[in-house]
């Protein structure tokens, strides 16, 4: 059966919009859940809220800063979710983190911890596709989406099982190394995107290396959407709060509703 963050997003799809999945920093500032709210309310399809973790193996230096920050200020993976139980953003929401967490609380235990908080999604992107197996059960017992994420190096007789296997959406890895803003868009985007589109009608969006709105725009030429991370968590470590966030992804929706 597709769950619900899954139906929400192929909703939107199916209807002609473009996705866009803004990642926030949990536990950064006393007014992140703010921000998801600002973030919902200037478009957002669903929010991507980043865990931290003291290894945030995919994570370049700005996701890194957010991280330590949030960590130094006391967050804690239940005090995130804590809140988030808490929070009526109006949209799908899904968390990032690293599979420890998930391994050291038992997989059972972490899904349901995730589906009492009212989180939809999970992503967990140092897991590999061929030993997910387990989480991915139990997640889909909890009633939580196991989102994979397909790499420009995913070869092509694994492809098709992994974003079968997917749920929620397919998170196309715009290019190997960390996130990170780049000065252009990497070709491997739209091809892996591409990729995964001939082999599932599931929602495919592009992460990783998406840097500002025209970037999304065109990403969105070959993907059916966009999450967009370090771009919004540095507009958070400068100040620029609520307001300001939902500014920043207002003007990534007009982008990408730009056609």
């Amino acid at each position: 059966m597709i769950g619900s963050f899954e139906n929400r997003l192929r909703a939107r799809r199916d209807s002609g919009r473009k996705l866009l999945v803004p990642y926030i920093t949990g536990g950064l500032g006393d007014d992140w859940a703010d921000c998801i709210r600002a973030a919902a309310d200037a478009g957002a399809d669903a929010i991507e809220i980043g865990v931290p973790f003291s290894d945030p193996v995919m994570d370049g230096p700005v996701i890194q800063e957010a991280s330590v920050k949030a960590l130094e200020a006391g967050a804690t993976p239940q005090s995130i979710l804590d809140e988030v139980a808490n929070l009526d953003a109006g949209v799908p929401l899904a968390v990032m983190t690293y599979y420890n967490l998930a391994f050291r609380a038992g997989h059972a235990r972490f899904a349901a911890s995730l589906a009492r908080a009212g989180v939809a999604g999970c992503i967990l992107p140092d897991l590999p596709f061929v030993e997910s197996g387990p989480w991915r059960e139990a997640a889909h017992e909890a009633g939580v989406e196991a989102i994979l994420l397909a790499a420009p190096t995913t070869p092509d007789h694994r492809l098709s099982d992994l974003c079968d296997a997917s749920e929620g959406f397919v998170y196309a890895v715009g290019l190997l190394g960390v996130t990170g803003q780049r000065a252009s868009l990497s070709s491997a985007a739209t091809v892996i995107a591409g990729r995964c589109k001939e082999v599932t009608d599931k929602p495919v969006l592009i992460g990783v290396g998406v840097s500002n709105p025209e970037q999304a725009h065109e990403a969105c030429q070959a993907a059916d959407g966009v999450v967009v991370g370090t771009a919004i968590v540095r507009r958070m470590l400068e100040g620029a709060g609520a307001e300001g966030i939902g500014e920043l992804v207002g003007q990534f929706r007009s982008a990408i509703d730009a056609g």
